[in-house]
């Protein structure tokens, strides 16, 4: 008898070719859609690094539950426009009350946050179980989504032309307002991040650039969550930044190695998943992790072999 924790048989054609040639059909748009999260993700969580406010991701994430509960109580159905505006709602208000407790009050950051987010979040814990008996909302996808839904929705059309389904080009939207808000605002967003004092002297609006890189993080977890969850998008946020870290301080580099992460991700976390027969959005989370751990082990700034090789030199 074959015991169960054996793991199955890696086929590298099955896993990493096949579903990009012979299964494009499913995965293509799952691609798309992975892609678009994992790089709109990555590019907003480096300035979120440097700001030293990876934890905001997680407030917004964890704070879209009460908009969705209420979004259903109003809507009476799951449709998708109302999720998304009651999400929305909900990641703004978390965005301006965090915004309002940090600067209008003695707490620290990481004092509004955890406020925030807790609170939100227990309210809409409190709301789903008063009300269960008038929400039919799945708590697994709220957590962790559901990636391989988008191939299952109808693709939009535009007269004889047949696009793609309405979530990947949700995200595709974000994803390009993501990049038109780093080029136009590149200068303001590069000073604020890595030193407020001379951006104030140099006549930025430090708070004004703040409140709008949050604001720009709400959009970007909610249009993310429905693919990806509330709970992952949180690692996609801090994983590509963290792992080009440890490779680059360029800022424009860090935002090219996001996007380098995030397709390899992608590709390497769907091949994860057809292995093993696991969900999609975990799959790329953790072939996400991989890459920081090689980045950790080999990259020219703070890799632990770098740092061996230089001890090595030191005591010679």
């Amino acid at each position: 008898m074959t015991p169960g924790w054996v793991m199955p048989a890696f086929d590298a054609h099955a896993a990493l070719v096949a579903p990009w040639t012979e299964h494009r059909d499913t995965f293509g748009w799952v691609g798309v859609m992975g892609f678009s999260v994992a790089a709109a993700c990555g590019l907003i969580g480096n300035y979120l690094l440097l700001r030293r406010m990876a934890l905001m991701g997680d407030a917004v994430s964890h704070s879209v539950l009460p908009g969705l509960v209420l979004a259903f109580l109003v809507s009476g159905g799951r449709g998708t426009g109302a999720m998304f505006a009651g999400a929305l709602v909900a990641g703004l208000v978390a965005t301006l009350v965090i915004d309002l407790l940090q600067s209008r009050t003695p707490l620290k950051q990481d004092a509004a946050i955890g406020i925030v987010f807790s609170t939100l979040f227990a309210i809409g814990v409190v709301l789903a179980v008063a009300f269960a008996g008038q929400i039919d909302l799945d708590p697994d996808c709220v957590l962790n989504g559901e990636l391989l839904f988008v191939a299952l929705e109808p693709p939009v059309t535009w007269g004889s032309w047949t696009l793609a389904p309405p979530a990947v080009i949700r995200m595709a939207v974000v994803l390009a307002v993501v990049l038109a808000v780093i080029v136009g605002g590149y200068r303001a967003l590069l000073v604020s991040s890595f030193d407020p004092g001379i951006a104030r002297s140099a006549g930025v609006n430090v708070r004004g650039v703040r409140l709008g890189l949050m604001l720009l993080l709400s959009l970007v977890v909610v249009s993310a969550f429905e693919a990806v969850g509330a709970v992952l998008v949180v690692a996609m946020l801090i994983l590509p930044g963290a792992t080009a870290t440890l490779i680059t301080e360029r800022l424009p580099r860090m935002h090219g190695l996001a996007v380098v992460h995030a397709a390899v991700s992608v590709w390497l976390g769907v091949g994860l998943a057809v292995w093993l027969d696991c969900s999609l959005a975990p799959a790329i989370v953790v072939a996400g992790a991989l890459l920081f751990g090689v980045a950790w082990l080999l990259g020219p700034r703070g890799g632990l072999l770098v740092q061996l090789w230089a001890r090595g030199r030191v005591r010679s």
